[in-house]
């Protein structure tokens, strides 16, 4: 076949309107869209819910993976540093959490020590006192106290008992000692947990305290205030 007959051969295609097809992208992208967007094609995939966990464990992952390859080691080595962490952090929360559960031990009277008579505090407080130790002073002079008192049997032992319920309990049997012992409970919690400092006259009130409740006696149950000697 020549050129020329090529050429008309060309031209009856044309006139016969056997033209190719050739679709335009936007108007296909459109067509493929319209028909994905039907619910057959949708019937399984995951619910909202579904979606967002596997979103969240995907961040997970890629997080891990992150911290995996910045750890020295790669996954080995972040499994022993997580380890690490679990282990520091049961270790906090024994050191720390546990005594928060009786924080009221923190403000016991008498310390962990083990028992001493009113008689050895009170030359403990006496050794402080030559020594210008007033804080030490005031603190042992607040447990001897407390200890007379317990040894007299006006107060029941009871241990992890604070300064202030001391002094609260002591003066419903001593009324007439209500007010200076609420005063010495104070001096104790102020030299002991309040960073205050203590002085001579600090003390010297303790002791007066002291040796006037050794010769108080007792508001016996059912007796009324007047009738105390």
């Amino acid at each position: 076949m020549s050129a020329a007959g090529g050429i008309t051969t060309a031209r009856q295609d044309i006139a016969a309107g056997d033209i190719p097809v050739d679709t335009p992208r936007l108007p296909a992208r459109e067509a493929a869209e319209s028909e994905l967007s039907k619910p057959m094609y949708h019937e399984n995939d995951p619910n909202v819910v579904q979606r967002a966990l596997n979103q969240f464990w995907d961040w997970v992952a890629g997080v891990f993976d992150a911290a995996a390859g910045a750890a020295p080691g790669g996954p080995a080595g972040l499994a022993v540093l997580v380890v690490i962490v679990v282990g520091l952090a049961a270790a906090l929360w024994w050191r720390l959490g546990t005594p928060q559960r009786s924080s009221r031990s923190a403000e016991a009277l008498f310390d962990s020590t083990g028992p001493r008579s009113a008689a050895q505090h009170r030359a403990t407080a006496e050794a402080h006192a030559a020594a210008l130790r007033w804080t030490e002073a005031v603190q042992e002079r607040m447990r001897a106290i407390v200890r007379s008192l317990e040894e007299r049997a006006l107060l029941d032992p009871r241990p992890g008992r604070t300064a202030d319920e001391a002094a609260a309990e002591a003066g419903r049997t001593l009324p007439e000692h209500t007010t200076r012992l609420r005063a010495a409970a104070r001096s104790f919690d102020d030299v002991t947990y309040g960073g205050r400092a203590a002085d001579q006259s600090a003390y010297l009130s303790l002791r007066t305290l002291d040796l006037a409740l050794d010769e108080a006696k007792p508001l016996l149950p059912g007796t009324s205030r007047g009738a105390t000697g």
